[in-house]
């Protein structure tokens, strides 16, 4: 018998998890660095017998060095399952209103995901034919809320402040959400802009740049104002979200910021050799400021090599048949000496 009311949505495709040990795995945007010091050292002194409790609600600990580290008060940051579950806590939020939502036609696949999922309208707006934001696209145009990944994913491309400013500006009546997964490898932050504007909500993990994608701890940061209505949307749904380990191991890593620092400024420097390596054999690379970068294949198609780096236990991400990117391949980037294997494989094939 046919069930009525069950949920259709087509859902978000991760990147594929090899578990390969003697593969290159460069798909999902990882960093290339195991975590700080400071983080192995608390998850091995960590008290097992404390896990007969709950966590605690506030997550004053992770915030308290969170605010101290970016100079904010402690009542503008939130706390959560990785930034996947604040940014689905900040659509459920703050996008309540007939008008569509904006995001990019090219960016974070989960975004459209959960318009679809929490039934919100969404306009999906095009990126110029250089893959860059449209500032003037988010002027003057009836909406709900805008939503931007800045450097955007899956092209790598930072969107200077002052542009991300003018939207800001022109939308004051609806929340911003910028999405900062990638800020630590290039760009300008868009905290300054809290100052000035209530309207401004941030995204980050511990994903990428504090080599944690395995704990899931990602964190929110806006007005007091926004953050009071996330915080009631999130304790009405899951107050526990963020678990005893995960806060001590992502408070650990705040601490070790500088640790971080320097191997991000590493990646930094690999990718910029990488994307030069990259263009000598004739590939189009667009302008990273990421862990990743967006190239096009010289002399083979995109899928090809996608699976020719893959016999080689090479694993990078092809999104398949999804018209702009359909050329492109999109490769995270691992240590120097993987990236320098990556183009030498790479080079044998034009031998």
């Amino acid at each position: 018998m046919k069930m009525k009311s069950l949920r259709q949505i087509k859902p978000y495709v991760a990147g594929a998890q090899p578990q390969d040990k003697k593969m290159i795995k460069i798909n999902t945007n990882e960093n290339a660095f195991p975590p700080s010091p400071g983080v192995l050292k608390a998850l091995a002194s960590f008290d097992g017998q404390s896990l007969r409790q709950y966590s605690s609600l506030e997550n004053n600990a992770l915030r308290n060095v969170l605010a101290e580290h970016l100079a904010v008060d402690r009542d503008q940051i939130i706390v959560g399952n990785g930034s996947d579950d604040i940014l689905a806590l900040a659509f459920l939020s703050f996008f309540n209103s007939a008008d569509p939502i904006l995001f990019p036609d090219t960016t974070y696949g989960f975004y459209k995901v959960w318009a679809d999922l929490f039934r919100i309208p969404f306009e999906e707006v095009p990126l110029s034919d250089e893959f860059e934001i449209v500032t003037t696209d988010y002027v003057n145009r009836l909406n709900g809320g805008i939503v931007i990944a800045n450097p955007n994913a899956p092209t790598g491309i930072f969107k200077d402040l002052s542009e991300v400013e003018a939207i800001v500006v022109a939308n004051q009546d609806v929340v911003v959400i910028i999405d900062e997964a990638y800020i630590a490898f290039g760009g300008e932050s868009a905290l300054p802009l809290l100052k000035q504007y209530d309207n401004v909500f941030i995204t980050r993990t511990f994903s990428k740049d504090a080599a944690l994608a395995g704990l899931r701890v990602g964190y929110g940061i806006g007005s007091p104002k926004l953050i009071s209505v996330i915080n009631a949307v999130k304790n009405s749904y899951n107050p526990y979200s963020v678990d005893l380990i995960a806060e001590a191991l992502a408070t650990a890593a705040v601490e070790d910021h500088l640790y971080y620092e320097r191997i991000n400024a590493e990646i930094s420097e690999t990718r910029d050799w990488f994307s030069a390596e990259l263009g000598a054999l004739g590939f189009e690379v667009l302008p990273s400021a990421t862990n990743f970068v967006l190239t096009k294949p010289a002399g083979i198609a995109a899928e090809n090599l996608f699976e020719f780096l893959q016999s080689k236990q090479i694993y990078v991400r092809y999104f398949g048949d999804t018209g702009r990117l359909s050329d492109y391949l999109r490769i995270s980037i691992g240590t120097q000496d993987e990236m320098a294997s990556v183009i030498q494989v790479i080079g044998d094939l034009f031998v």
